[in-house]
């Protein structure tokens, strides 16, 4: 049975890690003489199956090999660019907070991600060792908004949605929280999010006493 431990949830892209569009994508269709979208067109169900681990990093290599016409070394550079975009760089000044709440509650992160993308951002921003559980969608085949990821996310930490905050930067998803039965938290800036996250703990079964994750 679940305790009614407290937990804060993060999402990574656009939460944990600043991931501003660098146009890489429309670069490589002007090399390529794509047009405008032309590279996701052709791309999309490989994305997709990316998303949820249907297929592996040399799958992803072949099919772009395959599709864009790209040689070895050209298919390196794409992903490379694919890569800079989607790890983006820390949000250092939440990825410090999150560090502060290490002892006071659980701590997760739901992640709609690509496979490949625990073992960069293990290496780049150390996730592993800030929270105590990740749930990445390439890793359990769900991704949200489908309500059994947030179901997994509550899962991993052991805990019942309602004793759960969940903060993502993208409204569906927050909606989609909520749905499930988790507190959530639509990300804007920083200010806002450490006074809901304190808000939530403040709430919790914590603040009366009970023992707390990690």
């Amino acid at each position: 049975m679940r305790v009614s431990v407290t937990c804060v949830i993060f999402d990574i892209g656009g939460v944990l890690e600043i991931t501003p569009e660098t146009g890489w994508v429309r670069r490589w269709e002007e090399r390529l003489g794509l047009p405008d979208g032309g590279v996701n067109e052709r791309m999309r169900d490989v994305w997709a199956a990316g998303g949820i681990g249907a297929v592996g990093e040399r799958d992803v290599h072949r099919e772009v090999a395959s599709r864009l016409g790209l040689d070895g070394p050209h298919v390196e550079a794409f992903m490379a660019d694919l890569w800079t975009e989607y790890l983006g760089t820390p949000n250092d000044e939440l990825i410090d907070h999150v560090r502060g709440l290490r002892g006071k509650c659980g701590l997760g992160i739901l992640s709609n991600s690509f496979v490949g993308a625990r073992e960069r951002e293990t290496e780049l921003y150390r996730f592993d060792e800030l929270v105590d559980r990740i749930v990445y969608s390439h890793e359990i085949g769900i991704e949200k908004p489908d309500p059994r990821a947030f179901e997994a996310a509550c899962a991993a930490l052991d805990a019942r949605p309602e004793s759960c905050l969940f903060i993502d930067d993208v409204a569906v998803n927050v909606e989609a929280a909520r749905a499930a039965g988790m507190q959530a938290h639509l990300f804007e800036d920083n200010p806002r999010t450490f006074a809901r996250i304190a808000a939530h703990l403040d709430a919790g079964p914590l603040a009366r006493g009970s023992v707390p994750l990690g």
